[in-house]
C-alpha cells in the first residue's frame, strides 16, 4: 500500500529506501522546489555528488533516463519519470548565510540546510557532511557569460519526479525555504515510496 507523506512548507524529512524501491516526489500546489540529498544507508561516507552526476550524465539539467551518482562513482538513483523536466545541482541548499549574504536578511530565516541538518543529525550526520543537494523542480537559468539567475519553478500542481533506488539509501527531502526559488511563496512537498516487490508486479 502506497502512502503519501506531506512535508510541510519550510521543513524537511529523512527516511530510508531499499534498493529497488520507487520514490515519487510531487509538487502538489505547483512552483515549489525540493532539495534532496542521498547517502549510502550502510556507509554514510558515500553520498550524492553533484560533480560526478554532471560529469557522467554530461548535462547540467537531469531528467528522465539520467542517474544520480555518488562521490564513489556509483549510481544511487535512476530518474524513471519527470513530468516537469527542470531539476539541477547548480546551487547549494539555502542556509542562514544565504539570506544574510545575498538578501541582507537580519534575524532568523528557515533554510534547507537547517532542515537537512535537523533531520539527518538523528542518523549520526553533521551539517558539514551534507553535500550539495539535487534541486527538484528548481529553475536556474544562465546566460552566455555564465551569469546565473533563479526564476520561479515551472512545475504545475501535481507534477512529479519518480526515482528508482539503485542501492539502499538514506534520503532527506525539504520543501525549500528560499523566496526566489519558489516564486515568492512557500508550499508543501509530497512523497510516496513504492516497495520494490510491489513495483515489479505493476
Amino acid at each position: 500500500m502506497q502512502h503519501t507523506h506531506t512535508i510541510e512548507k519550510q521543513t524537511g524529512k529523512a527516511f530510508i529506501l531499499n534498493k529497488g524501491d520507487i520514490l515519487t516526489v510531487t509538487d502538489p500546489m505547483g512552483m515549489q522546489v525540493s532539495d534532496m540529498v542521498l547517502f549510502n544507508r550502510h556507509d554514510h561516507g558515500e553520498k550524492i555528488s553533484s560533480g560526478k552526476s554532471l560529469d557522467f550524465e554530461e548535462s547540467i539539467l537531469l531528467t528522465t533516463g539520467n542517474y544520480l551518482w555518488s562521490n564513489r562513482s556509483r549510481k544511487m538513483m535512476k530518474i524513471l519519470e519527470d513530468t516537469n523536466g527542470r531539476n539541477d545541482f547548480l546551487l547549494a541548499p539555502c542556509s542562514k548565510e544565504t539570506f544574510e549574504i545575498m538578501y541582507s536578511h537580519e534575524g532568523y530565516h528557515p533554510s534547507c540546510l537547517e532542515n537537512l541538518t535537523k533531520n539527518l543529525e538523528p542518523m549520526g550526520l553533521s551539517q558539514d557532511e551534507i553535500p550539495t543537494a539535487f534541486n527538484i523542480f528548481m529553475n536556474v537559468q544562465f546566460d552566455a557569460k555564465g551569469k546565473i539567475s533563479v526564476l520561479p519553478p515551472t512545475s504545475k500542481p501535481g507534477d512529479y519526479v519518480k526515482f528508482e533506488a539503485m542501492m539502499d539509501l538514506l534520503v532527506c527531502l525539504t520543501a525549500c525555504s528560499a523566496e526566489d526559488s519558489n516564486g515568492g511563496s512557500f508550499k508543501p512537498i509530497q512523497y510516496s515510496v513504492t516497495p520494490s516487490s510491489s513495483y515489479s508486479q505493476l
